[in-house]
């Protein structure tokens, strides 16, 4: 009897031990589930509070700027120095470039055909710019019937490079008032305040430019071209009725131009990088590309003044790049393809 009683206690005992096991467990459990449950911290780890779900993201890959530029497509945009007016021609370059309206004046001579064959871009490249374009024209279109310049970036496009500003400040009219002038009159530099309250709006909208290419290209190099230098440092003899303190102005003014537009990428640029987004935005300075080549010299980079006497207006093609300039135009966009930009580039993996 006394061994029966001393096995029947044997037994409650584990048994409690057996009943006493599971519920440890469970409080355990309890302390773990209950707080993660009500704070929210659930979702950590995947839903609800089973069994932990750990998503391992590989971090960025670093690229050199050449790798980050050829790994999609290219897009040109912009305005004439871009479009290649200097050596567009009604025959020759009819249906270049997708096409589409024939006043842009997208022409094979331009920098970014010299561009496209230079590189092997994993996706090819297409030629957008339009002559006579503004900034209202790559962010709403409305040119010619063409719909907005940005519109024709796509998330794989990897390098975009554009001329714009020009326009908005009316470089064309500009230089019109210092060849129609009277010999002694100061006409041409007589323009100045409306110049600079021009030229004070453009920041604003390039930041629009800037923004909005890299919210539909996220990954790309973005670079934009200054503005080359129309006439020598120091001119020795009138241009095309422009006298040399003329000259000396409007060299000053495509100098402040290609000064806000740096200082606008340099800000993007500054902008993305702070943010920890991936793309780039980078100024290529065209101010000297021309130096020794400028209108007045031997063999100028940029198309002389021309007349359509029909219609009384400076041809388009007039102050231009020709197929020279554009050339140079090209190794300048050519160099800073591959030097890359001052700052890592990185590809982002999801």
């Amino acid at each position: 009897m006394v061994a029966l009683a001393a096995l029947g206690r044997s037994i409650r005992t584990r048994r409690g031990l057996l009943v006493l096991v599971p519920a440890v467990v469970a409080v355990l459990i309890g302390a773990l589930v209950v707080p993660l449950a009500v704070t929210g911290q659930c979702r950590l780890f995947g839903s609800g509070c089973g069994i932990p779900r750990i998503r391992f993201v590989p971090p960025p890959t670093r690229l050199t700027g050449l790798q980050a530029a050829l790994r999609g497509g290219y897009v040109a945009l912009g305005d004439s120095y871009s479009s290649g007016e200097g050596t567009w021609d009604l025959t020759a370059d009819r249906g270049y470039a997708g096409g589409g309206a024939q006043d842009c004046h997208r022409s094979q001579g331009s920098y970014f055909a010299t561009v496209l064959r230079g590189f092997r871009f994993a996706l090819g490249g297409t030629l957008w710019a339009c002559s006579g374009a503004r900034i209202d024209d790559v962010l709403h279109g409305g040119r010619y019937g063409e719909p907005a310049q940005i519109d024709r970036l796509r998330p794989d496009t990897s390098l975009v490079t554009l001329t714009i500003g020009g326009n908005d400040i009316g470089f064309s009219e500009i230089v019109t008032r210092c060849v129609v002038r009277l010999p002694w009159s100061s006409a041409c530099r007589d323009q100045d305040a409306g110049i600079r309250a021009r030229m004070a709006a453009v920041p604003a909208g390039l930041a629009s430019v800037f923004d909005q290419i890299g919210r539909r290209a996220p990954n790309a190099r973005i670079v934009v071209l200054g503005y080359p230098r129309p006439f020598p440092v120091r001119p020795g003899r009138s241009v095309d009725n422009i006298g040399v303190a003329d000259q000396v102005y409007l060299n000053g003014v495509v100098r402040a131009l290609d000064d806000v537009i740096a200082d606008a990428a340099r800000r993007a640029d500054g902008e993305l990088a702070a943010a920890g987004r991936p793309g780039t935005v980078e100024f290529a300075d065209g101010y000297a590309a021309f130096d020794g080549h400028e209108l007045g010299t031997a063999q100028p980079y940029l198309n002389p003044l021309k007349i359509d006497f029909g219609a009384l207006a400076a041809e388009p093609r007039s102050f231009h790049p020709n197929q020279l300039g554009y050339g140079a135009f090209a190794q300048l966009i050519d160099r800073q393809i591959q030097s890359g930009p001052a700052r890592p580039v990185y590809q982002y993996r999801r």
